[in-house]
């Protein structure tokens, strides 16, 4: 089965045409597959976490509209809110179990990843739509992932950062307690000199001391660095970008990685500070290619005008991979989590999706193969660069 000829594919806008068509008629709930999301809902990184539940349930409607998971209906579940912390993941990964949960669209974050993918290795099917540390879905088989992982993020940027030519001398600011910020630092630093970057200061904090920056922006400041690199979530940035503007530092070119975006929604952040900020994502809300404007129209009339972010879009794509890999499965929701787990996980193996956030396929692993998108913030929306 693992190598089946036969390639499984599935075209997020078609999916959309079809969810206009009259719904189907399912079964009862007995005959309803039940799909956990877990994530913070509250909290600094709620925008993530709020994004990712939300185009969930869109993208289930769209779905039970254009036959289900192999003619079952689809429901997601009550989100679980572990407010990006590792024990609570795993409290609401067992409390998900309880209500009845047979895949796991999630989680979101790296380090709650870690912790719930060991609970649910080789038992319970999990997608994680945005946890980018390699461990995330180490522990077993049946875990995959929609987004890049850290050392992607970093390579590609010191690549990306290199080829255009934007800095030569760059400095990092990162969140050295933090297995996404961490990782990503390490692999940029990595390949800077090999594209041509010399890494003038590394300066780090920790989640306990990230409110005042102003002796590590200092000393960037005084290495003469042209190029400031955040692997950091927005939370973090938007104060970063607030003292760095404090501290004189508007000349320096600011470049992140997809945990900047949503940076445009933090409360009471002056979004000017953002402007001409630049970061790698594989998705935005400006693209005009007719499956992102449906998406974004789709996602907003359901949730009273909130924009998504990437974190909503991956998580779509998430969703229609599971469907994909369901219908070729032609798994049942009277299957036992084990063996649904274990179905999935082999027909994953040949799904190829072109979806929100580009054309992705699967290796063994679990990895996602797919190239990300640079974008610069101008005048207050992403715009795609070259």
């Amino acid at each position: 089965m693992k190598n089946m000829k036969k390639v499984l594919a599935v075209t997020a806008v078609a999916a959309m045409t079809a969810a206009m068509m009259p719904t189907a008629v399912f079964a009862d709930d007995a005959e309803t597959f039940k799909i956990g999301v877990i994530g913070p809902m509250t909290g600094d990184n709620a925008q993530y976490g709020l994004g990712v539940y939300h185009a969930a349930q869109v993208a289930a409607e769209e779905i039970n509209a254009n036959g289900g998971f192999n003619g079952y209906n689809v429901e997601i579940l009550d989100a679980g809110d572990d407010q990006a912390d590792p024990e609570k993941a795993v409290n609401a990964y067992n409390d998900l179990l309880d209500k009845g949960m047979q895949m796991l669209c999630g989680t979101v974050t790296s380090g709650s990843c870690i912790a719930v993918g060991a609970e649910a290795a080789e038992s319970t099917f999990l997608f994680t739509p945005s946890a980018t540390a390699v461990d995330s879905i180490t522990a077993g088989s049946n875990e995959f992932r929609m987004c890049f992982t850290d050392p992607a993020q970093g390579t590609k940027s010191a690549q990306y950062i290199g080829e255009h030519g934007l800095a030569t001398k760059v400095a990092v600011l990162y969140d050295s307690s933090a297995d996404y910020n961490s990782g990503i630092n390490d692999a940029f630093v990595a390949a800077a000199e090999e594209n041509g970057l010399e890494v003038v200061a590394d300066e780090a904090y920790t989640a306990d001391s990230n409110t005042d920056f102003s002796v590590q922006l200092k000393k960037i400041k005084d290495s003469g660095a042209e190029l400031l690199f955040l692997p950091n979530y927005y939370a973090d940035n938007a104060l970063i970008l607030q003292q760095a503007h404090d501290a004189g530092m508007d000349d320096i070119k600011k470049f992140g990685v997809d945990g900047m975006d949503g940076i445009l929604g933090v409360e009471n952040f002056d979004t000017s500070l953002a402007e001409g900020v630049m970061l790698l994502t594989p998705f935005s809300t400006t693209s005009e290619d007719e499956k992102t404007q449906a998406f974004v129209k789709a996602y907003e009339d359901a949730n009273k005008d909130e924009v998504p972010n990437q974190f909503a879009a991956d998580t779509y794509d998430v969703l229609y991979a599971m469907k994909a890999a369901a219908d070729a499965a032609e798994i049942t929701p009277d299957m036992s989590n084990e063996d649904i787990s274990a179905a999935m996980s082999e027909a994953m193996l040949s799904v190829e999706l072109d979806g929100l956030t580009g054309k992705a396929k699967w290796t063994e692993d679990g990895e996602c193969d797919k190239e990300p998108k640079a974008f610069e913030i101008q005048d207050g929306a992403y715009v795609e660069m070259e």
